[in-house]
């Protein structure tokens, strides 16, 4: 007798194809990356193939007579609130393969998300409110280490100076940037997509593990830089190409291990601007090979303000893990000048899913905390504090302001906004948007100009709720609300979470 794998019929959509509409123009056949649909030669007809769907909806979103239905499989496994269907497709996958799950963007897990549990103050009739259509209002934001006190002394000219030393600082229009993607990960044509807009909205992007490449370097006025444990495409001509300098020693959506790059998505491009042979896998080690302490940190830290000669602030990046707020006063007395905590949810293109699903915290509780020990230590000026993982919208950046972020970066959201729809598939190289993927023919379905306009257009129209939110509070600068928790209320939160959000619950 033959068997079939158990987990073949348990796929996880349908589509549905309205035959009364359907033109057999075959643009589903060639739009779908994974061959869910084909050409059947019997039938002279378009058919589909529901097992190898992932529910990307970029057939049904280009279907010319909207004849295509993705939707959700409707049979179920009997209900048991212990084993829910997630858990036995996983088990017979593994059964199957016999290997470690894959997942790709940030945890789809049913914890609070403290975001919409959150509310904002308003100015009523003692405290006028601003608007900032015809009033000034001032989003823009400084990154790096602020002096305790400024001295300012008369010039001959009889005018006053500034007598204290400022260090380097990211100048930053709007208090939004465009995380971490790796060069690689995502394909060169977001890369430069995400630098244009970044230098057009006066803000900036991160190049993570990759490198960066060297048609890219013209846009380092709005670059940050990144160094990760496996030194990609880290050399001098790197180093001073940015604003800035980012260590990452944790990533949100998988704290505690390395990354890989699979061999397939190594070009030409890639291989060169990471310095790794092409077709080869770029392996990233899960520590910093010469970080084992507070103090190796400061090593780093210190190395690489030299190499930039001191015109760099360096951030340190982390994962949001328990005991965040201590080690968050580690890093500060080390030299840092930025920190950068990223939460669970925060997106990557490959992680064992049982690692992004179950390890790390919400971003929103460690935010807090490490925003309250440094005031606690008199140290919060040493350093300005990033927010990444799972920003959805301007209510979660002014939310996150107030709790003590001094900026945040968006990495889905940047996604989203060329086009991704969250299949959670990036590790495959077959991105169906052309996002997370090197196949030349899959790249070109995202036009840099076209994706650096829709990133313009968004950072833009945060900036702008922003600005309408601040002056509902009767603020006319985002540097008023950084910390002021007081603008903020809780809803169905319990007294701990109020505790450690730092926040009062609404109605008080």
């Amino acid at each position: 007798m033959l068997f079939q794998s158990i987990n073949k019929n348990y796929h996880e959509f349908c589509i549905d194809r309205d035959e009364k509409l359907c033109i057999n123009c075959k643009v589903c056949v060639r739009q779908c990356s994974y061959d869910a649909h084909y050409w059947d030669e019997a039938r002279e007809k378009v058919e589909h193939d529901n097992t190898k769907c992932i529910g990307c909806h970029r057939c049904e979103a280009l279907c010319p007579t909207a004849a295509l239905n993705i939707r959700n499989k409707p049979s179920d496994f009997r209900t048991n609130n212990l084993w829910r269907p997630v858990f036995l497709q996983n088990i017979y996958k593994q059964a199957d393969t016999g290997g470690v799950l894959l997942a790709g963007m940030g945890s789809p897990v049913d914890i609070p998300v403290y975001w919409d549990r959150i509310l904002l103050d308003a100015s009523q009739v003692t405290n006028p409110s601003i608007d900032p259509l015809r009033e000034p209002m001032e989003l823009k934001t400084f990154l790096g280490a602020k002096p305790k006190k400024v001295n300012i002394t008369t010039g001959a000219n009889g005018k006053p100076e500034l007598k204290t030393k400022l260090t380097p600082q990211i100048e930053l229009d709007v208090p939004i940037m465009f995380a971490a993607m790796s060069f690689g990960a995502i394909n060169f044509n977001l890369h430069r997509a995400m630098a244009r807009a970044a230098t057009a909205t006066g803000t900036a992007y991160n190049t993570g593990e990759g490198g960066l490449h060297k048609s890219l370097y013209k846009y380092g006025k709005n670059t940050i830089v990144q160094v990760a444990s496996g030194r990609f495409g880290v050399h001098r001509d790197y180093l001073k190409a940015g604003v800035g300098i980012e260590i990452k020693v944790g990533q949100g959506a998988k704290p505690g291990i390395g990354g890989h790059l699979p061999g397939e998505k190594i070009n030409d491009k890639v291989s060169e601007t990471r310095m790794v042979p092409i077709g080869s896998d770029a392996i990233s080690p899960a520590p910093h090979h010469d970080i084992y302490s507070i103090e190796d940190l400061l090593q780093l830290i210190y190395a690489l303000k030299e190499a930039s000669e001191y015109k760099a602030p360096v951030s340190v990046k982390i994962a949001a893990v328990h005991n965040v707020a201590a080690i968050a006063s580690g890093i500060a007395r080390a030299g840092a000048d930025i920190i950068t905590v990223d939460g669970m949810r925060g997106g990557t293109g490959a992680a064992p899913a049982m690692i992004r699903d179950n390890v790390g915290i919400p971003l929103e509780l460690a935010l807090a905390q490490v925003d309250q020990r440094l005031r606690d230590e008199g140290i919060r000026n040493n350093v300005s504090i990033v927010a990444a993982g799972g920003i959805r919208c301007s209510g979660d950046v002014i939310k996150a302001i107030a709790l003590g972020a001094d900026a945040v970066y968006i990495g889905t959201a940047t996604l989203i906004a060329v086009g991704c729809t969250i299949c959670g598939r990036c590790y495959t190289g077959k991105c169906p948007w052309g996002i997370a993927t090197n196949d030349p023919k899959l790249s070109k379905r995202q036009n840099p100009d076209i994706a650096a306009k829709k990133l313009t257009n968004l950072i833009n129209a945060w900036g702008h709720e922003i600005e309408e939110m601040l002056g509902g509070m009767g603020l006319n600068s985002i540097e008023s609300l950084r910390g002021n928790r007081d603008k903020l209320r809780g809803v169905g939160l319990s007294d701990t979470e109020l505790d450690i959000l730092g926040i009062k619950h609404a109605g008080r």
